[in-house]
């Protein structure tokens, strides 16, 4: 990431920071893998670690309904609940040791309290809807199209406005960064990269606030939720600079790779993490070989499930398939194009296609609620007609 700061920090580091009555502004190391990874340094009006009250947890876990899937598998937008709260309305569908991908169907909406994922960082696509990203960091307006890189540790509130609005998430036990080959040694996007720090937009509409009460904060730790209650407004930095913080970035300012023959998968990556990645599929021309065919070629999964959540325009190789909808194409089995779809997309010299791709080097298992909004019979979908 690139470095930023905003607010007041004084000009060293670790050095004495008054305020404007002469008492101390209170720093906090906010970093990753103990004193030895990407950090940013905050600077509190309050000491950060006023904890008033500690209430009961809850036990937040998927309930897994498929331990082992060999099954292609669908999972139906229509089928998904509208929620009043976005943290309440999170349905987890597919989980494994190193992620959870879910989707939120949820009304416009003010939290009331604030978040901490504490066990690792958060990706948030918006597939329709808009609002507002508080942070203790700043705030991130986002809308339709907008990934949100939420890292681990980061207290916030999604306010969503809305009347309805649509999420695909991932939880993430590890860091989601850009892909290394995308950047130098330095961390600059090098000029091969389909994006670049120019697209990436960071937390603006800095202020501190100093307020004291009663602050409720949600920390999830490993699927358990903390509740926890602050005596001061955990916004209340009054600056801060590093290289540790939330940002969004557009699917829209994606800049497709393409070839004169089929290109693969990865040429579709934005995002990885410890054992997966994140590739978008976007609006782009078609290859351009006389004799190219469009559409990709079978392929078996040896190494990794492939799911789709498919976000606006028909997508080429598949058939019956509704925006907000998902497939599952597990490790074990080969899949490809739906019947038809190779011939029809001969000749085809461009695509509208917009869709999210996560491909697990770990088998996900399904969830009850993934259950109750699955297509049984899609896996006969590759059956001749």
């Amino acid at each position: 990431m690139i470095y930023h700061k905003s607010g007041n920090i004084p000009a060293k580091r670790h050095t004495v920071f008054r305020n404007e009555n002469g008492g101390l502004y209170y720093e906090e190391l906010f970093g990753r893998e103990g004193f030895t990874g990407d950090s940013s340094l905050l600077y509190h009006i309050h000491r950060p670690t006023q904890i008033a009250r500690i209430d009961d947890f809850v036990d937040a876990s998927p309930e897994i309904a498929v331990h082992q899937n060999v099954t292609s598998r669908k999972f139906k937008k229509e089928k998904a609940k509208v929620g009043n709260v976005y943290l309440e309305a999170k349905t987890a569908l597919l989980v494994n040791q190193d992620l959870i991908i879910g989707i939120a169907h949820v009304k416009a909406h003010e939290q009331k309290g604030f978040y901490k994922n504490a066990t690792g960082d958060e990706l948030i696509f918006i597939h329709e809807g808009k609002g507002v990203l508080n942070t203790f960091l700043g705030s991130i307006k986002f809308q339709e199209g907008d990934y949100l890189v939420i890292p681990k540790g980061v207290i916030y509130q999604i306010n969503f406005s809305a009347a309805i609005n649509k999420v695909f998430y991932i939880d993430s036990k590890s860091r989601i960064t850009f892909p290394k080959r995308y950047l130098s040694d330095h961390g600059q996007f090098l000029e091969h990269a389909p994006v670049c720090e120019r697209d990436i937009r960071l937390p603006e509409s800095f202020e501190a606030i100093d307020e004291q009460g009663e602050f409720k904060l949600t920390i999830n730790k490993n699927n358990c939720l903390h509740h926890l209650v602050y005596e001061y407004h955990p916004f209340d930095v009054v600056g801060w600079d590093g290289y540790c913080y939330p940002y969004a970035i557009s699917i829209h300012d994606f800049e497709p790779i393409t070839g004169s023959i089929h290109q693969p998968p990865p040429v579709h990556q934005l995002f990885e993490g410890k054992n997966f990645v994140v590739c978008s599929f976007c609006p782009r021309l078609f290859d351009y070989h006389p004799n190219s065919i469009p559409a990709p070629y079978h392929h078996s999964n040896l190494d990794s499930d492939e799911v789709l959540y498919y976000v606006k325009g028909n997508f080429m190789s598949r058939d019956k398939i509704e925006c907000g909808d998902i497939t599952l194409h597990p490790s074990g089995i080969p899949h490809g194009p739906h019947p038809g779809t190779i011939e029809a997309s001969i000749g085809q010299t461009s695509t509208e296609e917009l869709a999210v791709m996560v491909d697990p080097f770990n088998p996900f298992k399904l969830t009850k609620k993934a259950l109750a909004m699955e297509d049984p019979m899609y896996f006969k979908s590759w059956l001749k007609k």
